[in-house]
């Protein structure tokens, strides 16, 4: 996998959510694989459950969504609309590794961290609404493998209990994502200021699953501190899916690429002086200058010597110095950078 190694060489792990946006179709499905690789994705994510393994068939009051993108939908009709048929993690799986990226899924209960072992999966995903779910993270975790969890909802306590439980598992290779459980998300409730609190608190990898409208607060994300980024996708704006209202288009998810690509190099490292694409201004910068004919003998004034461009003259920290009575040692043509031999009595 590639997340180990762009955790260690500080580059930003992208991954698209494909979720429910392949609509039923694994035609789509296979499309959206295609796509996420094209568009410069280093990951894609689907999504490991059914109905029946996330919660049961039953249509009364605690089951109905409120307000928001599903409203009014009972949760195991939802569940049955979005989820990925079991048996396409095996096409979906080699598309990626032929694109050459990264295939992750997300369990929602032990069979599905079962049949995910025996597929072969390399790296968890554990949702945001499961961060309490203390078993499954437990099962997750004592396989080893690299981990990715998010953290919508949680309170620091939750967020602890489940760093704690995947470590007295004996596993610490996981990041913790910063997240808003909101479909979509509203920059107010965003708070990305924790991204860096969270890694100082939690002593992990932090990255942000993005749900969220546009590619703002992923880049925000990522001048923050954020290794991982997870923003959900679906082939054209056109699509109307569970998860279409939240994700970004193939062509919007590529510019998110090139976006976060162009924002680490922003980033770069800690450096003061100048970068050598600064060489050709560093010569306009400011210096001393004669700006009117100076005679020999002549005292340096307000009036004959001025700070301007370009850098070719005395440093401006001596303006003080030459109108404190200095005299010129020579005459001096207008527009000539004045150097240190032109100060009679010297610097």
């Amino acid at each position: 996998m590639k997340l180990d190694n762009y955790l260690s060489q500080g580059k930003t792990y992208i991954i698209a959510e494909m979720s429910g946006n392949h609509g039923g179709s694994l035609d789509k499905a296979l499309a959206i694989v295609h796509a996420a690789a094209k568009a410069g994705a280093d990951c894609l994510k689907i999504q490991t459950y059914t109905a029946d393994t996330i919660t049961i068939n039953s249509h009364t009051e605690p089951f109905l969504l409120g307000k928001g993108l599903w409203e009014n939908e009972y949760l195991y009709d939802l569940y049955q609309k979005a989820y990925t048929p079991w048996e396409w993690t095996g096409p979906i799986m080699d598309a990626c590794r032929a694109e050459g990226m990264d295939f992750l899924s997300t369990p929602f209960d032990f069979t599905a961290v079962d049949f995910l072992e025996q597929a072969g999966i390399e790296c968890y995903k554990i949702a945001s609404f499961e961060l309490i779910d203390i078993p499954l993270i437990r099962r997750v975790a004592q396989t080893g493998k690299p981990m990715i969890v998010s953290c919508g909802m949680g309170t620091r306590e939750e967020i602890d209990e489940a760093v704690r439980t995947i470590r007295a598992a004996g596993n610490e290779n996981f990041v913790l994502l910063k997240c808003c459980s909101a479909y979509p998300s509203d920059p107010d409730t965003m708070y990305l200021r924790t991204i860096p609190d969270m890694r100082e608190r939690f002593g992990v990898p932090v990255g942000l699953s993005d749900h969220s409208e546009g590619t703002a607060a992923a880049i925000i994300a990522v001048s923050l501190g954020a290794q991982v980024i997870e923003k959900h996708m679906c082939l054209t704006s056109e699509d109307k899916t569970v998860d279409s209202a939240f994700s970004l288009s193939a062509e919007e998810f590529a510019q998110l690429v090139k976006d976060i690509r162009r924002a680490e190099k922003s980033l770069g490292s800690v450096h003061y002086g100048p970068s050598p694409e600064e060489a050709e201004s560093l010569r306009i910068r400011r210096s001393l200058f004669a700006v009117k004919d100076i005679r020999k003998g002549e005292p340096f004034t307000a009036e004959n010597v001025r700070s301007i461009r370009p850098a070719s003259g005395l440093h401006t920290r001596y303006y003080d110095t030459l109108l404190s009575g200095k005299t010129a040692s020579r005459d001096i043509p207008f527009g000539t950078p004045l150097q240190a031999s032109d100060i009679a009595e010297g610097l």
